[in-house]
């Protein structure tokens, strides 16, 4: 008997701008979530997101709550593993790691990528993704009935606590998590049964495709699995005169209005068109229109206007840099687009250059290039930023979700306000009617 949590580490804390808003472990991998991954290699339900106070209220359909590690133990142990950490797809994952829980404590060790830091400074080490694996990091711990959950994960701290290895990797950074991407939605397609499309359909190449129940793919649509698997998920819809390239995949209730997607996991109820590559959303998400949109992850329930368009690829074909607030980080990729948070907004026509990062809440506005660091809760681009108006954007993000049929809960509520309250260091003094920040707008 043994509770399952999933940790938010130190080097989690930093994967900005999701970590802000949401656990790591409810970042999309694949085809699923990271938590969701480690719940069904171990046969287990998560007990709970363990993370600083931050999260507290967070709240998500499927998703467990919030919690500190202490609500649960006394009538049995406690496995805590990294949201970094993706098991080994094999079988033996479970009954290897489960052999070795006893009566006394353990530090849980994992390959890391070349460069990784088990505790960097700051956001990200160096050159996270594409490295080979080297040494070993602190994935996790188990804590026999009656051991403090501990402060930290690094073996310094516990030097009487046996390292013991499991197998599996820890992601360095949410760019390795994309650029993984790929190759993580053709490992998990094997679990989803293969399915004949529809006759009307043109299908090219031999790799799996998958329908879940109710998926409609309309007259004149491409399924293109030379590359890798399709997997549309239950109730997913693509629309005709679309082309879906694999290794791809679908969450329910996704709808695919038109164009090119290729090489992407969007998850549950998204409405995408246009070009899209390479690219994770979390789910929520509306790219209803024409635009191009690559080597990305999305956010939930962000809105992206007519045309919204990123970059993926530097002029001078160098290694992406990408700064994320105070630091300017070494992303190690040649391809690398933009890191969009929670419940952003972007009008029609907005340019996103290549490494942007654009924290949860923002709006953006006003055409042309958008700055390639945008804070958290902005309103407008560029010089003429200011400071979103908390109170308005609980207001749209409570419309926004109620067309989805999702409530918006006071938990999250409280979680949001935090968050703005916390981050109002990040952005300019001036609300976005012109008054000082901090001061709601009339009504």
């Amino acid at each position: 008997m043994f509770h399952l949590f999933v940790l938010d580490d130190q080097e989690a804390r930093c994967w900005l701008p999701f970590a802000l808003t949401r656990p790591v472990g409810e970042l999309l991998f694949g085809t699923e979530t990271l938590r969701a991954r480690v719940e069904r290699a171990l046969g287990r339900a998560c007990a709970g997101h363990v993370a600083d106070s931050r999260m507290a209220g967070f709240q998500e359909e499927g998703a467990p709550p919030w919690a500190t590690g202490a609500e649960v133990g006394a009538d049995g142990g406690r496995l805590v593993l990294s949201s970094r950490f993706v098991p080994d797809a094999g079988g033996g994952f479970r009954d290897e790691l489960l052999r070795r829980l006893g009566d006394r404590p353990l530090l849980l060790a994992t390959h890391r990528r070349g460069g990784e830091e088990e505790a960097p400074d700051g956001p990200f080490p160096a050159a996270t993704a594409g490295g080979s694996p080297i040494g070993a990091a602190t994935a996790g711990a188990w804590l026999p009935p009656g051991t403090p959950f501990p402060r930290r994960l690094t073996a310094g701290l516990y030097p009487d606590w046996p390292t013991v290895p499991v197998a599996g990797r820890l992601l360095g950074s949410p760019w390795e998590l994309m650029d993984a991407n790929e190759d993580r939605i053709r490992t998990d397609a094997a679990r989803f049964a293969e399915t004949d499309p529809p006759a009307s359909v043109h299908r090219l190449g031999s790799g799996r495709i998958a329908l879940g129940e109710g998926a409609v793919v309309e007259p004149g649509v491409v399924l293109d699995a030379t590359a890798g698997p399709i997997v549309l998920e239950a109730g997913v819809h693509v629309r005709a005169h679309s082309r879906v390239a694999g290794p791809f995949y679908a969450g329910a209730g996704t709808t695919v209005l038109g164009g090119s997607v290729s090489a992407s996991s969007l998850g549950p109820c998204c409405k995408v068109r246009g070009e899209v590559e390479s690219t994770v959303v979390l789910g929520f998400a509306n790219k209803a229109h024409d635009g191009f949109l690559g080597r990305s992850i999305v956010g939930r329930w962000t809105n992206l206007g007519a045309m919204t368009t990123n970059s993926d690829l530097k002029n001078s074909y160098g290694l992406v840099r990408a700064r994320v607030r105070d630091r300017v980080v070494d992303t190690g990729l040649l391809k690398a687009g933009c890191l969009v948070g929670d419940h952003v907004r972007t009008a029609i026509g907005t340019l996103l250059n290549t490494g942007s990062v654009v924290e949860a809440g923002s709006c953006l506005f006003g055409g042309g290039l958008a700055p390639k660091y945008v804070p958290p809760f902005s309103w407008g681009a560029g010089s003429a930023a200011a400071e979103h108006d908390v109170e308005r954007f609980l207001a749209t993000a409570e419309r926004a979700m109620a067309r989805r049929g999702v409530e918006l809960s006071d938990g999250m509520r409280g979680l949001y306000r935090r968050a703005f309250a916390e981050t109002a260091f990040l952005r300019g003094r001036t609300s976005a009617a012109g008054r000082p920040a901090g001061r709601s707008r009339p009504g």
